[in-house]
């Protein structure tokens, strides 16, 4: 690109700048010395490739979608949370909004993540214990009990179930009083990546895909604000993806359900800013950042050139990040402080719209309050004190990251071709299924795990605590423990609201639920009718499960 067309594009963004809001704060050092927002290359000197660079708030977004950066909005601190039942967790939620959190992440327990009620014989010894237990509409008027979900973000990590879970938050704003065409948050819905890496599936992928057809068109036409489809690499990177893998397979994904948005009629430029992103910061901090940076220039160019987007905003990539908890170690856990807050500033840096950051003592249990507090201190630390929020993507120009930019987003593009090359016609959707159904995506994935496990193994790879460095004096820590009497009492409520309940009433709803099922008519209203009726997440989903069976995992040797 040459000096005079590197001048226009800062003439733009500046006018862009301008006439944005931007926050009262100070933007100078600790040593009071002024920056300013953005900085690139020097006047009337050519940058070949800078169009690959770019400048914040314009296409192809490899800097950032906004050109204030963070100087007009902080990203959102969301902790995931969830434990024990929801009047636990609604404690929870209360100390991180009261202690500055912007926004609430819920952590659901292995049974809700199934599709299976607390009394449930599958369910024992599990209620309560990797997140909180919600059994019907009922748990989400206390999850959220004296929280105005009009007026706090909400996402919500759940997949297989993840549309009967929503339709019952969608009761509980109704309880509250709220405008339902006002809630925001983000729902995950990712099923792509269940068969991939997390395995939390209900059904066959194709009963799965109508579900969250149905939702994003139904989020589309009556809650615009919401995002119904966080596309998650977090849990493919957790399994043992590369970072190019995990940008890939998620990138990948999310082509996946702009094309079911686009076979259901919709409109991309309508439905796609609906979609987000889940993905992972690990401890290679430079890695990460450009990561992060190519993710959204893929994806903008992508949406522009294949699948037809105009608006700027359905080429946003927006994405959530969390810190790697595949990278907390046991041993010498007080260390994961200083992993969380490395990964963290790189999701900064990356431009992240959100984050949550792992607590120390994840690797072991729940976190404690005294954990949840310090992760949470760990991103106010960062946004307080350090001054990364003063420039737009202040790594931007620099030789290293932007040689690792472009390797990883050839590494991707290089992974597309071969997604599309499985399939049948041409479509990623159809190289998805195929790789799922041959277990080409869980090979990969096994195949990096390995490779990184012998590296360590040979100490190639060092974790501090781990394989280097292991002699210490801490202590054992205090850890959180959820008693056993939470799943008792979870059951005991459970029964009793069944008891009260109008039967016929849920009975009806649950037929005429599956009566839609059979016609090409929307699902949500009428799963929003049956969770009315205080019909369970169980007697819903196995009421699917009778109509579409269950997915049984290939056995591959």
């Amino acid at each position: 690109m040459d000096a005079n067309e590197i001048a226009a594009g800062r003439e733009r963004w500046q006018q862009r700048y301008d006439k944005a809001h931007k926050r009262v704060a100070d933007f100078t050092t600790l040593s009071g010395v002024e920056v300013e927002p953005l900085y690139g290359p020097a006047e009337g000197v050519d940058y070949p490739g800078f169009e690959r660079i770019g400048w914040p708030g314009e296409f192809p977004f490899t800097r950032g979608l906004y050109p204030t950066g963070y100087r007009g909005r902080t990203w959102t601190i969301r902790q995931f949370a969830g434990f024990g039942n929801a009047v636990q967790t609604n404690e929870r939620y209360k100390l991180i909004l009261g202690a500055g959190g912007g926004g609430l992440s819920v952590a659901f327990d292995m049974p809700t993540l199934m599709g299976r009620d607390s009394d449930d014989g599958r369910s024992l010894g599990e209620v309560g214990h990797c997140g909180v237990a919600i059994d019907s509409a009922a748990d989400m008027d206390v999850l959220f009990g004296g929280i105005d979900l009009q007026k706090v973000t909400t996402s919500m990590t759940i997949s297989g179930p993840a549309v009967p879970v929503f339709c019952m938050y969608l009761v509980a704003a109704e309880r509250q009083g709220a405008d339902l065409s006002k809630l925001d948050g983000t729902l995950q819905t990712d099923i792509f990546k269940e068969y991939i890496a997390q395995k939390e599936w209900l059904f066959d992928p194709e009963p799965h895909l109508r579900l969250i057809g149905d939702l994003m068109e139904y989020c589309a036409h009556n809650i615009p604000k919401y995002k119904p489809l966080s596309v998650s690499g977090y849990h493919i990177r957790e399994a043992g993806a590369t970072a190019a893998q995990e940008l890939a397979y998620t990138l990948a994904d999310g082509f996946g359900y702009v094309e079911l948005g686009l076979s259901r009629g919709l409109d991309v430029n309508l439905f796609a800013p609906g979609l987000s992103f889940f993905f992972d910061a690990h401890v290679d901090f430079f890695e990460e950042i450009a990561k992060f940076r190519a993710a959204r220039r893929i994806w903008a160019r992508w949406m522009r050139d294949v699948y037809g987007a105009t608006s700027e905003k359905a080429q946003w990539l927006r994405f959530h990040t969390q810190t790697a908890g595949v990278s907390l170690t046991a041993q010498q856990p007080v260390n994961n402080v200083v992993r969380t807050a490395v990964e963290a500033l790189s999701a900064i840096l990356g431009g992240t719209n959100s984050l949550h950051t792992n607590a120390l003592d994840e690797t072991l249990a729940l976190p404690t309050d005294e954990s949840a507090e310090i992760a949470l201190r760990t991103q106010q630390v960062l946004m307080e004190e350090t001054g990364v929020i003063n420039v737009a993507d202040p790594l931007g120009g620099s030789w290293y990251v932007e040689a690792l930019t472009d390797k990883i987003e050839a590494e991707a593009e290089a992974i597309f071709q071969r997604i599309k090359e499985r399939g049948t016609d041409g479509t990623i959707t159809s190289g998805i299924l195929r790789g799922i159904e041959d277990g080409w995506f869980t090979s990969a994935i096994a195949d990096s795990a390995y490779t990184f496990q012998r590296a360590l193994e040979e100490g190639d790879k060092r974790i501090v605590g781990v394989n280097c460095h292991t002699g210490t004096i801490a202590k054992d820590l205090e850890i959180m423990r959820v008693s056993h009497e939470v799943e008792r009492e979870q059951v005991k409520l459970l029964q009793a609201r069944r008891a009260d309940r109008d039967q016929a009433t849920v009975d009806a709803a649950l037929k005429r639920m599956i009566d839609i099922s059979r016609t090409e008519a929307n699902m949500v209203p009428a799963m929003l009718d049956a969770c009315r009726a205080e019909a369970t997440l169980g007697e819903i989903c196995d009421a699917l499960r009778g109509e579409w069976g269950v997915y049984r995992e290939p056995a591959r040797f």
